[in-house]
């Protein structure tokens, strides 16, 4: 099958330094260089950043996490603790449009690359932040990961079976969820500064984005005035919907399952969905016509649609359900999902070839320029780039950066 992507220059010209690690600045930056950006990864050189899981004189344990964040950026070992490596790293600094960081609170003041140090040797730069807790926030000086983000801003509270301890969602929305707002801030940033030619200092924190994801609970506590309460896993919480929920399909199995949902904005939904279920005879009954009939009967309603889809496969309840204009969405697993062809053919998974790990496939970015999405680069080497970009962006000579690597600077 040929390749499928495109190499974007919608931000061709755009230089990113990238002091980020792991997943929440990395799913920022990553953005930005599927984007056509040309994004220098800055990396400890032993270890590189800590997402690689590299362990001095031992090969990486699972590289594979690295690769989904780190697509189509350049690698640049600099030691930031010697004085001609942050003389170096300034020099970036200078050339650069963003710079985006996410290390511990007070770390990049430590190593004199605050705001205020940074805007006197580049005025116009995009300065970013991602930390887990905001300014002037009573946990600012406190560490945070996704599962942290997630508990502290909402999104476990309203996730889990009623009456059950809250639980943490499966997709990691503290981490990229905030990279992607960043990124977005980014764009505008850079958009404003070609009318003004000044820099922007963005600062956002993983709790604040977990609380902007929240918006749809914050609603239903303004109209109730109580706490949003877990629903189950099964059913919407969104104000007593049905139906609303997951349905067994057959063979049975721990992902056999699609969500039926018939929105309270369109009627017809129910009537489509009882002509699709072979119960047509229920259409007008008082007993279900009405959301709030339905509400007071949901497990009888339950059992009537689950009756129907115990019959038929995931993929078929989806199918037939969605082409009656019917929201109906199947349980799909990460290994389904990897395998489906029409994500493939379309680009929306990619494979790369990695030159430690061979084949990877990885998702792409979603959205598609003219009807192609970018295509994905492998992930950098620790380094690989040190030649490229300190002559690129330097006009270092080979034997300055031999130098610099002799003395255990890059």
């Amino acid at each position: 099958m040929a390749e499928i992507g495109v190499e974007l220059d919608c931000l061709e010209g755009v230089k990113v330094v990238d002091f980020t690690q792991f997943e929440a600045g990395p799913s920022c930056t990553e953005s930005l260089a599927w984007l056509g950006a040309e994004v220098v990864k800055i990396e400890n050189p032993t270890t590189g950043d800590p997402g690689r899981r590299l362990q001095p004189g031992k090969p990486d344990t699972d590289p594979w996490y690295f690769h989904q964040f780190n697509a189509n950026k350049k690698s640049l070992t600099l030691n930031l603790k010697s004085p001609r490596g942050l003389e170096i790293v300034k020099s970036l600094l200078a050339k650069a449009d963003v710079t985006v960081e996410n290390m511990a609170p007070g770390t990049i003041e430590r190593l004199g690359l605050s705001y205020d140090e940074v805007k006197k040797i580049n005025p116009g730069i995009i300065y970013c932040r991602v930390k887990g807790f905001g300014v002037g926030s009573p946990y600012e000086k406190s560490l945070a990961f996704d599962m942290i983000a997630q508990a502290a801003g909402g999104t476990f509270s309203v996730t889990g079976e009623a009456g059950q301890a809250p639980t943490k969602p499966g997709p990691s929305f503290g981490d990229t969820g905030t990279g992607m707002l960043m990124a977005i801030s980014i764009l505008g940033a850079l958009y404003k500064r070609q009318k003004t030619g000044h820099g922007r200092r963005l600062e956002v924190a993983m709790q604040d984005a977990m609380i902007h994801y929240m918006r749809v609970p914050f609603s239903r506590t303004q109209q109730s005035g109580k706490a949003q309460e877990r629903a189950g896993y099964a059913r919407s919480a969104q104000g007593g919907l049905v139906p609303s929920a997951l349905y067994p399909c057959k063979p049975g199995g721990p992902n056999d399952y699609v969500y039926v949902f018939c929105s309270r904005a369109n009627a017809d939904h129910w009537r489509r969905l009882l002509k699709t279920i072979d119960r047509e005879d229920l259409i007008g009954d008082a007993r279900y016509d009405s959301g709030s009939a339905r509400s007071e009967r949901a497990a009888e309603v339950d059992e009537l649609i689950a009756t129907w889809t115990r019959q038929h496969t995931k993929e078929e309840a989806m199918k037939i359900i969605g082409a009656a204009g019917v929201p109906a969405g199947a349980v799909f697993d990460t290994l389904e999902l990897m395998n489906e062809p029409s994500l493939a053919e379309r680009g929306i998974m990619q494979t790369i070839d990695h030159p430690t790990t061979g084949k990877v496939k990885m998702p792409a970015w979603p959205v598609r320029f003219d009807g192609t999405p970018p295509k994905v680069k492998p992930s950098p080497l620790l380094g690989q780039h040190n030649a490229d970009v300190l002559g690129g962006w330097l006009g270092m000579k080979p034997q300055e950066i031999d130098a610099l690597r002799q003395e255990g600077i890059v």
